[in-house]
């Protein structure tokens, strides 16, 4: 076996590895790089696009057994600087009142109210219940689906999961540049204007933010 045939195989063995890591790569970005794209355009251009926000309001009395045992857990927040979990007790009124989650959640304590921020994609929402009487008041403002998915792109206030996904998504789409690259390299013999091209990718960019961001 001459070194040419060897080297010939060597390549086509690499070639063959690379492409099938990049399709697998492209295929598991592919709809997150829509998203992420699209996202990218309207974040652009958010001050030109309005939005109409929907708020909705709710209100409510908790009965005094609960508010009684809401004072007994005061000295607890005091002691935590103010911010703790709500308990069960209410967690359960609120979510059979308003269809509404606390838990993990941090709401913060003083002597005559609790407060509790609820932050999420595409709007915000909080909650607040006055100890002496047991009032309670929760409001939502939703600002629409365009809000929700630019928060998507941004991970604002969007949980673990979400997390977890864009870092699994970053990851990918790495593994699908990297072997895109190295593809090129291999390909880049037969076609001249390869490494031009790329490094107008890198160029561009560059002189834009080197001439017009300060």
């Amino acid at each position: 076996m001459t070194a040419a045939t060897t080297d010939n195989r060597r390549r086509a063995y690499w070639l063959k590895t690379l492409h099938e890591w990049h399709w697998v790569s492209s295929a598991l970005c592919l709809i997150g790089l829509l998203l992420f794209g699209i996202t990218g355009f309207t974040l652009n251009h958010a001050a030109s696009i309005e939005a109409r926000p929907k708020i909705t309001s709710r209100t409510g009395t908790i009965d005094d057994d609960l508010r009684t045992a809401l004072l007994k857990q005061l000295p607890a927040a005091r002691a935590q600087k103010g911010k703790a979990e709500l308990p069960a007790e209410l967690q359960g009124w609120i979510r059979k009142q308003w269809s509404v989650d606390t838990a993990g959640r941090d709401a913060e304590w003083s002597d005559d109210e609790i407060y509790l921020s609820l932050p999420r994609p595409g709007g915000d929402a909080w909650l607040r219940l006055s100890l002496a009487d047991g009032e309670a008041e929760y409001e939502r403002t939703d600002r629409g689906w365009l809000s929700y998915l630019n928060d998507l792109h941004k991970g604002r206030n969007s949980g673990v999961a979400w997390s977890w996904f864009i870092d699994i998504f970053a990851a990918a789409t790495l593994v699908f540049s990297i072997t895109g690259l190295f593809i090129l390299k291999m390909h880049a013999g037969n076609r001249p204007f390869t490494w031009p091209m790329v490094g107008m990718g890198l160029v561009i960019p560059v002189l834009l933010a080197l001439l017009f961001i300060h």
